[in-house]
């Protein structure tokens, strides 16, 4: 035999050889592997209606908010189930739940075709038989038919036990039919027992978890809302293993930490009868840390409540009904309390609402507040430097009514303007960017560039920005868009451009810190029981373009405001502090017609303190304290009120 085909025989039995080893191997060998791995391609998961989401703590380890488990009723169609005994375990349901929920009535013909096929059928005539054998009506038009023929009169002849069943019946057959189907939530201990202990089949029950709030509404808007079911908005998180079923932090620091907080539901096999067995249990989600001293967010609280409720029975405050405060570190940026109260007044009664999470959101006129940053703008530009010395007085543009300061100052350098609050002094600054050397009733012209030289500068402290406070959503403000000589001078003096409180504070944390601008911080920590996944680092966003001079001046201007100028009154003066006050005038929309008819005034202040190494800032808006148009002059001291108990609480008790 030739040997060439040797070699081929050879090898074909070399092929066979090794694809019978093979063969034997998969057949008996790994038999067991290859069935377990078809098998679990087959098997079917699904999961618990939800897990308890992680909790929330203060600084210290107070709980503030947490997960209450609720007494829940499931379904679980098993393999083989009639319709006969679905419909006996939904009549089974409403008797034990004696009738308490109410059926849809307007889905009760559904329930009718049903529960009562047979008498339905004869809804439809022959010739209508006849149609749909001949396929000229579908079998949706027969069942269209059934639905319009159901009289009312059929329905009423329907027992209430029937009614009532149809509730439970069709919460049974929503969804996919091996989902588990949620009938009832937080039932009581009593329903709840005799449901299980009547061992309906495919009915059973899971604890389900919900938010517990410990101290209320305290901080409630910040901690924010969950979602009963994934919002259109969040179905990204589908492709993240989320269903349309799962709740989600729609709001607050539940949306901004949605990916810690959210917990681990438990996970179940569906067993070839449509049973279920327990693979793994609920797992709670990370423990979210705040910065927040809940000691001192509730004197904050406790102290704003008191003082608005006074100012609410003095003259001229008809449209004053929130004020917010807010306290930190400034030299970390770790916010230790944020309030934002409303008060809703009812004749004589009245109730308070939180409203924290505008502090991110609401933006107000503040006033004489910004003027560090403004005077900034003159020693950057080398409008003015240090001791400059302007005699305060008027400014009058040709075709413009004059502009003052709130009274006569006398002759003042850079630190004095600060502390009594001069506009004038900023009015000449403002001319100085614009080029100009001011003369009575001169002729000026402002530019985009003039505002931006201010906006620019503005954003370095933290102001017409956005803080990067962990919070979803925060605005930045409102900037005016008319371009004019005046409105350069009132964007000066804090009078165009809105800002929010926590632009504000960070702010004034810049100042303290002399430039470092630092990120606003809410969470401290995010633990898995008592192992930190999480910290959230002291992080600077930008330094302030300016000379450590004049970082020094206007520090050393803060700090003369608060020991003899404007902001005397507003701490204690054994508090070495540096701060600003600010007041300025608007008009409000105050009937909600669409129209600004209401001329008002608002407060601000902020601080920090010692002024040799600051341990707390405060800031404290109140807008539409006193009505401008009233017969009165009363104006109400509710912010500085509030403003100098903070002040007493936490350096008394420090």
């Amino acid at each position: 035999m030739p040997k060439k085909l040797v070699l081929i025989i050879t090898l074909i039995t070399l092929i066979f050889a090794v694809f019978i080893i093979r063969v034997y191997h998969l057949a008996y060998k790994e038999k067991e592997y290859y069935l377990k791995e078809a098998r679990n391609i087959n098997e079917v998961y699904v999961t618990g209606s939800s897990a308890p989401r992680g909790r929330i703590l203060d600084i210290n380890g107070n709980i503030l908010v947490d997960n209450i488990g609720v007494n829940t009723i499931f379904y679980h169609r098993q393999s083989g189930i009639t319709l006969k005994e679905e419909l006996n375990t939904a009549e089974a349901l409403a008797k034990l739940t004696n009738f308490e929920y109410e059926y849809n009535k307007s889905k009760l013909k559904e329930f009718y075709m049903i529960k009562y096929s047979d008498k339905v059928d004869l809804l439809i005539t022959r010739e209508e038989y006849k149609l749909y054998n001949e396929r000229k009506l579908t079998s949706a038009d027969l069942e269209q038919l059934k639905l319009e023929r159901i009289t009312d009169e059929m329905l009423d002849n329907m027992s209430d036990l029937e009614k009532y069943s149809s509730y439970f019946y069709f919460l049974m057959n929503d969804g996919y039919s091996y989902a588990n189907k949620c009938l009832l939530s937080d039932v009581s201990d009593k329903v709840y027992a005799s449901i299980i202990e009547a061992n309906l089949p495919g009915v059973f029950g899971e604890m389900e978890w919900k938010r517990v709030y410990l101290y209320d509404d305290t901080l409630k808007t910040i901690f924010g809302s969950i979602s009963n079911s994934l919002p259109k908005e969040k179905e990204h998180l589908l492709s993240e293993g989320y269903s349309l079923t799962d709740k989600v932090g729609i709001s607050g620091l539940e949306e901004y930490y949605e990916e810690y907080l959210k917990g681990e539901k438990a996970i179940y096999k569906v067993g070839s009868n449509n049973t279920l067995e327990l693979v793994s249990e609920a797992k709670r989600g990370n423990d979210l840390v705040l910065n927040i001293d809940i000691n001192i967010q509730l004197e904050v609280e406790s102290i704003m409540k008191e003082e608005m409720l006074k100012a609410k029975k003095t003259a001229n405050t008809e449209f004053y009904k929130e004020s917010f405060a807010l306290v930190s570190d400034p030299l970390t940026g770790n916010i230790k309390a944020i309030a934002g109260i409303r008060l809703i007044t009812n004749g004589k009664d009245y109730s308070f609402q939180d409203v924290s999470i505008n502090v991110i959101k609401n933006a107000y006129t503040v006033g004489s507040a910004v003027k560090g940053a403004s005077m900034s703008v003159g020693y950057k530009e080398k409008v003015i430097d240090i001791g400059t010395k302007i005699t305060d007085s008027c400014v009058k543009l040709a075709n413009m009514p004059a502009k003052c300061s709130y009274r006569r100052l006398g002759t003042l350098n850079d630190i004095q303007a600060l502390a009594l609050s001069s506009n004038y002094y900023q009015f000449i600054i403002a001319l100085g960017i614009m080029g100009y050397d001011y003369t009575y009733n001169m002729k000026a012209v402002a530019t985009e560039k003039h505002f931006n030289t201010y906006r620019r500068t503005f954003a370095e402290f933290g102001l017409g920005t956005k803080t990067e406070i962990d919070l979803p959503h925060e605005s930045t403000g409102l900037k005016g868009s008319t371009i004019a000589p005046d409105l350069l001078m009132n964007l000066a003096i804090g009078q165009y451009d809105l800002y929010t409180p926590v632009e504000l504070l960070q702010y004034i944390n810049t100042i303290a810190t002399s430039g470092s601008r630092l990120k606003l911080n809410i969470m401290n920590s995010i633990k898995n029981d008592e192992e930190v996944i999480l910290t959230n680092e002291v992080k600077e966003l930008n330094k302030v373009n300016l000379e450590e001079k004049y970082f020094e001046r206007i520090q050393e201007g803060f700090n003369s405001v608060m020991r003899s100028g404007t902001g005397y009154w507003y701490v204690n003066q054994n508090i070495n502090a540096a701060g600003k006050t600010g007041t300025s005038e608007s008009y409000i929309d105050s009937d909600n017609d669409g129209t600004l008819e209401s001329f008002v005034l608002s407060n601000t202040f902020l601080m920090y303190a010692p002024f040799d190494n600051p341990k707390y800032s405060i800031v404290v808006i109140s807008p539409n304290t006193s009505n401008l148009d009233s017969n009165s002059t009363y104006r109400s001291p509710v912010n500085r009120l509030i403003a100098r108990r903070i002040n007493d609480f936490l350096f008394s008790s420090d």
